[in-house]
Order: structure tokens, then C-alpha cells, then sequence
């Protein structure tokens, strides 16, 4: 069997790199991977993204594995591949739930350039496309927020939220009101130098839902995660969570009051949201009632919140135009400061 080494140098002489969790973190911020992330959904919405449905294979009784390539076109053109599991029993073993490996390849060549922990790479351009729909759909001047569930996701969703507005407050709410409190600890701990937010765990996230500004959901709940009756005019929703038809976290009611929906692709929502496929199939909302993709909103094709009284909501499911274009720029920075393990 041929060596890595070897398998490098037939390839063409490219050296791969290795970068790690902490790798990432000293090459790209919150603020950069939200704007990659707009840049990356203007590129899927404009048409020069070749983004193929995520091939999703379960494994019985232990999760899902999922497989999401895609390539950018234009004078700069990328080219990955993600490999991402779900499995919601490894915490028990000290794993990560959602374990991933990505791998860039140079658009020109084919040649595999580098091989990045999935895993965080997931949670930064998932926290920042959260961030870049809150940053383009919520009140400027949004003091009050929600964050339900403290998971994996949660930490990057929470930055989000405050890179793009200067937050009093976020209340946190999980099924585990322990997780919660010690999630705003640990939070406290974090961001005491950057943000002068105050993190407040609640037991029942409705008893804060009247009065918030933003709500970001992040679980992988099989019904309604806040009662959409409670959501007060002006309130930005972003529903990040839900990624199978069977999952649910945005009530129908809220959708219903809603003066602007956007997804991160039609495509993708349509296809997985659970939330958005099961309110269309009960005529509770119609697919009129979409008003397009943040890459059009981006690209200022269509026009999003027109007043501090509008219920805005975001859905996401994800999308590989996201994990190529942040990685290659991960790629790109991490080259020119010579961060990262070469492997040769």
C-alpha cells in the first residue's frame, strides 16, 4: 500500500494540510466565516454553485452519515467535500453528536489540498449563517434574545447572535435546566472579555418568548420548541435545528404571523425542514408565502424586513456552498500565516 507521502507526490507534488479545531479558530472569526457565509449563499442564489442534494445514509441504531460535495464557479472556483454524522449517543462516550471531516481540493487540479476537523468547521459556518440572516433580518437595535438548546451547535449560534447585535440579554433554554445554567457559566467565562451580554438560563422558554428580540432554535426537536402565540410583533426567528422531514421546531402559528420567511436554499428546506415540509402539507402556509433565499437578499433581489413591527424568520439546513467557501478561505489564510500540519 502506498504511502500518504507517496500518494501526494503522484498527485502532483501538493503537499496536503492538516488543520485542527484550534487551527481554524486562529485563522478565521465569527465576523469573517458570516461574511463568507453571504458570500457563499450570493453565489448559490446567482447560479454559480453546483450544490447536489446532501446524500443522507442512515445507520440503524446508531445515527446518520451524510455526504455533501459541491464546487463554486467564477475567476475564484472551489471545490470540497464533507463528510458529516449525526449520531446523538456519542456525548455518552465523550464524542461530538455531530463528528465531521471536510477536504478541499484545488478547483484547477482536482488535487486534495487540505483536510479540515469537520466538526467545528460545521459549527462555525452554521453559528455564522445563523448570524449573517439575525445581522440582515433582525431589529438593529434587538437588545433581548433567545437561545433554545445547548447543544454542540449552541456555542457558535450564541456567538452569532452577539457579533451582529450588542445584546443586554440572552436567555437560555434546554430540556435539562442544569445544561442550561451551566451552559451560561461557562458562557459568562467565555465571552466576559468580548461581549458584556448577561447569559440567564429559564426553565420554560416561554416565559421569555413575549418579550425577546430574537429567537434562535437549535435542537433536534420533533415538535414546536416555543409557542408561536407568545412571539411579539418585530421579533426575528431563526430555526437552525430541524433537518429531516420528521423534525420540527418553528410552530406553524409563528409562521403564519410571519411577514418575511427566507431559507438558506428552497431546494434544501423544501426538501429536509421538517417545520416548513409538514406546514405546507397541512395548508397551514403556502409555498406563496416564501419569500426566497438570503443569497437574494444578499444580492438585494428581494427585500427583507420593512419595519421594526415585521416577524422575520430564517430557516436553515445547511448547504455545502457554505463548508466549501468558508474552508477554502480558512485554506487560503492558513496557508499565507503557515498554520496548520503539512503532510509530506
Amino acid at each position: 500500500m502506498k504511502s500518504i507521502t507517496s500518494f501526494i507526490k503522484i498527485n502532483g507534488g501538493i503537499n496536503m494540510r492538516y488543520l485542527s479545531a484550534e487551527d481554524i479558530k486562529q485563522v478565521l472569526s465569527m465576523k469573517e466565516a458570516i461574511e463568507e457565509d453571504k458570500k457563499a449563499l450570493s453565489l448559490y442564489s446567482k447560479g454559480k454553485a453546483d450544490i447536489p442534494l446532501r446524500t443522507n445514509l442512515s445507520v440503524e441504531g446508531y445515527g446518520q452519515s451524510l455526504y455533501m460535495p459541491g464546487t463554486t464557479s467564477g475567476e475564484d472556483p472551489t471545490l470540497g467535500l464533507k463528510i458529516v454524522a449525526v449520531y446523538p449517543d456519542n456525548p455518552k462516550s465523550g464524542l461530538p453528536s455531530v463528528p465531521a471531516t471536510m477536504i478541499t481540493q484545488d478547483a484547477k487540479t482536482g488535487i486534495v489540498n487540505a483536510i479540515l476537523d469537520g466538526t467545528y468547521l460545521t459549527q462555525l459556518r452554521t453559528g455564522a449563517i445563523q448570524g449573517a440572516a439575525t445581522d440582515l433580518l433582525s431589529k438593529e437595535d434587538a437588545k433581548f434574545a433567545l437561545l433554545i438548546g445547548t447543544g454542540g451547535q449552541a456555542l457558535t449560534q450564541l456567538e452569532a447572535m452577539l457579533t451582529v447585535r450588542n445584546l443586554d440579554t440572552v436567555y437560555v433554554s434546554d430540556r435539562d435546566l442544569e445544561k442550561a445554567e451551566e451552559f451560561c457559566e461557562r458562557v459568562t467565562k467565555e465571552f466576559q472579555k468580548t461581549f458584556s451580554t448577561k447569559f440567564v438560563a429559564v426553565s420554560d422558554p416561554n416565559e421569555v418568548v413575549p418579550k425577546v428580540d430574537i429567537i434562535t432554535t437549535v435542537t433536534t426537536s420533533r415538535k414546536a420548541t416555543f409557542n408561536g402565540d407568545l412571539v411579539k410583533p418585530g421579533t426575528h426567528i431563526n430555526g437552525v435545528g430541524a433537518y429531516t422531514p420528521e423534525m420540527c421546531e418553528i410552530p406553524a402559528v409563528a409562521l403564519q404571523k410571519a411577514d418575511k420567511i427566507i431559507f438558506d436554499t428552497l431546494d434544501g428546506v423544501l426538501s429536509e425542514a421538517g417545520d416548513i415540509i409538514q406546514a405546507l402539507e397541512k395548508a397551514l402556509i403556502k409555498k406563496a408565502d416564501i419569500d426566497g433565499e438570503l443569497g437574494q437578499l444578499v444580492n438585494k433581489d428581494i427585500k427583507g424586513r420593512k419595519s421594526d413591527s415585521d416577524i422575520t424568520i430564517f430557516k436553515t439546513v445547511g448547504t455545502a456552498v457554505l463548508d466549501i467557501i468558508v474552508a477554502d478561505k480558512i485554506v487560503q489564510k492558513a496557508s499565507l500565516q503557515n498554520i496548520g500540519t503539512i503532510l509530506n
